[in-house]
């Protein structure tokens, strides 16, 4: 077990960072300084290299769970957290800044924008976007995960980052892991509800929008085109 102590001083994942820039390390030196330190029998380096044995490509990191990543020899659930939440954190970092400076006021736009957030999910997930004026994003929260229906879907939740963020309107989205996009009775009691309420409180929720598999079903869209009036 070769430990970092071991190692040069100029060939230690901190201190190249430190004179080359994180930019320019390798896949094994970023997650030897996310991960820290090893552990019993395996070095940090070696910790590392097991995670990049598990995968074809760098981009398959997205794919692992805690429970999944902690079935690595060598990786407990601290580790594995450590190593979600930096994924989770730039994840978050580069979407977000990535569609600041777009309009999302359709919603095969906001569809073919926001559909990665849902890849690989086995259940339903609730996000709220939250928009300015010009229906640019402000920010997206995750509110609720697991089947949606009115008891579990709060409006409190949904319109209290809107005042935080001093939204100008919401979208709201959610995927149906069957892959069929088409809404429930839930889905449609959940949107009427939260349109009334957009209504009283001055931020309008102008759309509903259901993600199967490369599919979508529009609330907006259904009731434009069916002239309903909410």
């Amino acid at each position: 077990m070769n430990k970092i102590k071991d190692i040069p001083n100029n060939e230690r994942p901190r201190e190249r960072a430190i004179a080359l820039g994180v930019e320019n390390l390798s896949n094994e030196e970023l997650l030897s300084i996310i991960l820290k330190t090893g552990v019993r029998n395996y070095s940090v380096k070696e910790l590392s290299n097991k995670i990049l044995c598990k995968v074809k490509n760098i981009n398959e990191l997205k794919n692992f769970t805690i429970n999944s990543l902690s079935q690595i020899n060598g990786i407990g659930t601290v580790k594995a957290i450590e190593l979600l939440a930096s994924l989770e954190l730039g994840r978050r970092v580069y979407y977000i800044n990535d569609k600041k400076d777009i309009k999302l006021n359709n919603s095969n736009k906001i569809y073919e924008y926001f559909k990665d957030i849902f890849i690989n999910e086995k259940q339903e997930n609730f996000y709220a976007i939250y928009l300015d004026s010009k229906s640019k994003l402000i920010s997206y929260k995750l509110l609720f995960k697991g089947t949606i229906n009115s008891s579990c879907v709060h409006p409190r939740e949904v319109f209290k980052y809107a005042f935080l963020e001093s939204a100008y309107s919401i979208i709201v989205l959610h995927n149906h892991p069957s892959g069929d996009a088409a809404p429930s009775p839930e889905d449609e009691a959940v949107t009427s509800s939260l349109m009334k309420i957009g209504k009283i409180m001055a931020i309008p929720v102008v759309d509903h929008i259901i993600f199967g598999k490369n599919n979508y079903f529009s609330f907006y869209e259904y009731m434009h085109n069916n002239k309903i009036r909410e």
